[in-house]
């Protein structure tokens, strides 16, 4: 076996062969089991687009009926569970508790049964339904309030929502954020994803999987971007000041957020459609001025960088989309994990059909035959000087 040739990030290196979802980034293709993103967002349920993802087929109107009966009757939470999270710090970032929620949920329901088709489908239930609850549950424990109930008459969108304010939300907004959430639910092999299949091959239980994977899309290069574009557009605070805030931030050389992306070099298209969803919801509920500027940030980002491939990405409009249904700023990221969940957990099942644990090469670039030097003859190096 030889060698390949190193490349960071492993970019462009292929991991995995999978039938879950497809990404052109030249075109600004994706679908999901061969079906275009906008086929489904027009047509679809966040639930039964995960129900495709996980079991490779769109299910009948009985088989989806009884997906989500399982998912309403599966919402809540353990008490214990409840109890943790009240002894979480209340300025602890919602994703730290979300992975610990999540990984807890193992010590109540992990059998690691999975040759059993009857755990796996236990297990995606489960983890489907109890994440928006977990993320709920932080918002209001942390403000010294207890948990809102789920609601079974409730949509899976619609239900998440009422958790976080304890009032029913209007259909309109609901839907657009079913909408959302089927946007964010798969996009192949990302960070987080292959955080989830490198621990699923270890044959680990699926709350494991779905906690390494939440951990993963925590960071800002990845799921936690979201938040960062709504801060830079209230840096930003009027359309006037797009253009100096962006050449600035060139001549210095930093990113701008919900910008740019691995795979697509034209506009992301689920960001075309976030968009759309903004500004639909603007119509019917009220502007937001960050908008604006967003709008004028990208017109000026796409003259000055369009020529390098650099067009808005999921994260961009994402976060005023939140933000108008009223879900604060450091729950995108966990938003983006109740969504993506379906993703992992397809994933997951897939890597269990031909299961062989990720063990990557590398190219060593240290010392050989070294000595070892008596700790007093050894010299202490100073740190750089800050």
């Amino acid at each position: 076996m030889t060698v390949c040739e190193f490349r960071a990030g492993l970019e462009g290196v292929p991991a995995t062969q999978s039938s879950i979802s497809f990404v052109d980034g030249q075109k600004g293709i994706l679908e999901y089991r061969g079906i275009p993103i906008q086929e489904l967002a027009a047509k679809s349920t966040f639930l039964e687009t995960a129900y495709l993802l996980i079991w490779n087929e769109l299910p009948t109107r009985d088989v989806l009926a009884d997906f989500e009966h399982e998912i309403q009757y599966h919402r809540r939470l353990k008490y214990r569970i409840r109890d943790m999270m009240k002894c979480f710090p209340e300025s602890g970032h919602p994703m730290d508790a979300l992975q610990a929620s999540a990984a807890a949920l193992g010590l109540f329901y992990s059998k690691r049964a999975l040759d059993d088709p009857a755990y796996i489908r236990a297990a995606v239930v489960r983890i489907l339904a109890k994440v928006p609850t977990m993320v709920a549950a932080f918002q209001l424990i942390r403000k010294g309030n207890d948990p809102v109930q789920p609601r079974d008459d409730l949509s899976y969108a619609a239900n998440f929502l009422y958790m976080l304010s304890e009032q029913e939300p209007d259909p309109f907004a609901a839907r657009i954020f079913d909408v959302s959430l089927m946007l964010h639910a798969e996009h192949t092999i990302n960070a987080s994803t292959f955080s989830a299949m490198v621990t699923a091959s270890t044959l680990t239980d699926p709350y494991a999987v779905i906690a390494s994977a939440v951990g993963t899309l925590a960071g800002p290069l990845h799921g936690g971007a979201s938040e960062e574009v709504v801060e830079m557009l209230e840096e930003i605070g009027s359309v006037e000041n797009v253009r100096p805030f962006l050449e600035d931030r060139l001549e210095r050389k930093q990113r701008i957020m919900g910008f740019g992306h691995r795979v697509y070099k034209v506009k992301d298209p689920r960001a075309i459609i976030l968009q759309q969803l903004a500004e639909q919801l603007f119509e019917k509920f009220g502007q937001d001025k960050f908008y604006d500027i967003a709008v004028e940030l990208e017109q000026v980002v796409e003259e000055k960088l369009g020529h390098r491939g650099i067009f808005p990405n999921v994260d961009f409009y994402s976060g005023l989309v939140y933000r108008k249904l009223g879900i604060p700023t450091d729950l995108f990221t966990p938003v983006f994990a109740i969504s993506r969940a379906a993703g992992w957990l397809a994933h997951w099942k897939e890597q269990l059909g031909e299961n062989r644990i990720f063990r990557p090469t590398q190219i060593y670039t240290g010392l050989h035959s070294a000595p070892y030097v008596p700790i007093d003859e050894r010299q202490q190096k100073l740190p750089p000087e800050g």
